[in-house]
């Protein structure tokens, strides 16, 4: 759920509002979401890492019929189910990773590659340090991104963008 002033909200409705049947003028256009909250009371202990695998990829497919939902990026700080974890000084881990990666690589590298970086920066990282407060000592955090995206997205900074 998504609090906001007047009561909760599903997210799920959130994005319904946005797909091509309900929102034609954003058909085709990539919609991008990022969600900073708990999705539950889970903490993922983590796992020791004795090995590495190779990752193999699908080509791309080519469509002349868009889904209602494609070119949708949902990323949540962690996985449903899950606690996500906050410094009260630097603020949410995810949030820290996504503003350092967007900082450093949004010049040269796309969106989705950009976000497997803020996985692997939350993940390896940032553990939680609460000695003496039983399950909320040595916790792990990932974050989840749910991609409808047909191509890649990259952020470019405008030439005569306004200052802010």
């Amino acid at each position: 759920l998504l609090y906001g002033k007047d009561s909760p909200y599903n997210v799920d409705e959130l994005y319904h509002c946005f797909t091509a049947d309900r929102c034609p003028a954003l058909a085709g256009k990539p919609k991008l979401f990022f969600v900073q909250a708990c999705q539950g009371n889970n903490f993922d202990k983590g796992a020791i890492l004795q090995g590495s695998q190779n990752d193999v990829t699908d080509g791309p497919s080519s469509c002349f019929k868009i889904p209602v939902w494609s070119d949708f990026l949902i990323v949540y700080s962690t996985i449903p189910g899950f606690y996500s974890w906050r410094n009260p000084n630097l603020g949410s881990w995810f949030v820290q990773a996504l503003t350092s990666v967007l900082n450093k690589h949004s010049h040269d590298k796309d969106l989705l590659s950009m976000l497997t970086l803020v996985n692997q920066k939350v993940a390896y990282e940032f553990e939680s340090n609460c000695p003496g407060q039983g399950d909320f000592h040595g916790n792990k955090q990932v974050p989840c991104v749910t991609s409808m995206l047909t191509r890649n997205v990259y952020l470019r900074k405008l030439k005569d963008s306004p200052k802010i």
